[in-house]
Formats: C-alpha cells, structure tokens, sequence
C-alpha cells in the first residue's frame, strides 16, 4: 500500500464509467425539447463533471432560474428514464477496485451527479460496496469548489495529505488543488491531457488499469 494516500477519492462519470455518450445523447435531447439554442458535442463535453445546475449555465450563461430548473428536469427525464444509451465501466474498473480495497486503500467518490443518479450507478454496476462514503453535487457545492473533499475528509478523519484525488476533467483537479490535495489525472475522460495537465496533477494514467501501477510507483519513490 502506498504509505503517502490512505484514502482514493475517485470522479465517476470518465473515470470509472464510460458515459460521455449517454450524457451528452441525453442533454442534446433535453436541449431539444425546450427549442433551445444549439449547442455541439463538444460544448456539452466540456461540462461534464460539473453539478447540473452549474452545467446549464455552463451552457447558457443568461440562464435564469425558470430555464436552469426546465433543462435539468428535461436532461433527468432522459438520463433516468428514456435514452438507453450504454453507460459501461471501463474495462477493467471494478478488479482495479478489488484490488485496491485488498491493498488497503479507503475509497470515494466525489461526483457531479446527483445523488439519485449516483445511487443508481452504484446500483446497477454492483459497485457500492466499495464506497461506504460518497458525495453528490447536489448536496454539496459543485466541483471545483472543495466542500466535497473537505467533508470526506472529516468522514474519514485524515488530512488531505494522506487523500489524493483521481478524475478526467479540469474541475476534479482544481477541486483538489482548491482543497489542498494531490490529485491525479486520467487521460482517457472528457478532457485531453494537455488541458489536466495545466492543473498539475502528481501525475496522469492513460488506462484505469494503471492507477494501481502508478500508486506503487509513488510509494517506492517512482515519479
């Protein structure tokens, strides 16, 4: 185990489970039931990560309250309900995090979904046993505010020292750097590895089957 982290606070959505498709499928059709604006793959790629209200605006910067509400319940109707786009984990998530709880390790989650959408998740994938802890953009500040982090730390009684971060998207990093924690990127999410980079991660994994490699190397001195 790598005596610098007890404790590995994971994003989901790009990290643990493959579903840029599914969201941005899904906000291109609330988009379109509202008759709204336009908006391309990409400019919804870009907010993923973000809690949903700060994405709308994200999006649609004059946004008021009245449009933030209406294109969140439309993008929940069909994240929860209509589109089936699949939503796999990446090959090889969940023996990752065999591992690393056999190794010791306490993990989390930090999301910026909601909690509804997170429990679901962790559902479906058989994957909650391995997060007794989690925490939501919807009962906390969104990324890249620190709160979420702040709080699992105080759940799990350690300094942000002991914690590092691990996430695809520039708001999961400069959560971490707002909450005084390492954090390291992963290459294979929503944003590219130039864009993390400028964040300054400990370090980034192009694969989830690395992270456990990429620990050890830090607990024996490997950069």
């Amino acid at each position: 185990m790598n005596n610098s982290y007890q404790l590995l606070v994971f994003d989901w959505d790009g990290t643990l489970m493959d579903s840029a498709r599914h969201i941005t499928n899904c906000m291109q059709a609330a988009i379109t039931d509202l008759q709204l604006e336009p908006r391309t793959d990409e400019q919804i790629r870009n907010i993923i990560g973000l809690g949903l209200n700060e994405a709308v605006q994200g999006l649609y910067a004059s946004a008021d309250a009245v449009l933030i509400q209406s294109l969140s319940e439309a993008f929940r109707e069909h994240f929860l309900y209509r589109d089936k786009t699949p939503s796999p984990l990446f090959d090889g998530a969940g023996e990752v995090l065999e591992s690393l709880k056999l190794a010791g390790y306490q993990l989390a989650i930090a999301t910026g979904k909601s909690r509804r959408g997170l429990d679901k998740v962790l559902r479906d994938t058989g994957l909650d046993e391995f997060f007794p802890v989690t925490r939501c953009a919807d009962e906390t500040f969104s990324k890249p505010h620190p709160q979420m982090l702040d709080e699992l730390l105080t759940d799990y009684h350690l300094p942000a020292a002991e914690a590092i971060m691990i996430g695809d998207s520039e708001y999961d990093l400069q959560m971490a750097n707002n909450a005084g924690m390492d954090a390291l990127a992963v290459s294979y999410g929503v944003h590219d590895l130039a864009r993390l980079l400028e964040h300054n991660p400990q370090g980034y994994v192009h694969n989830v089957k690395e992270i456990p490699d990429w620990l050890a190397g830090q607990s024996s001195g490997i950069t």
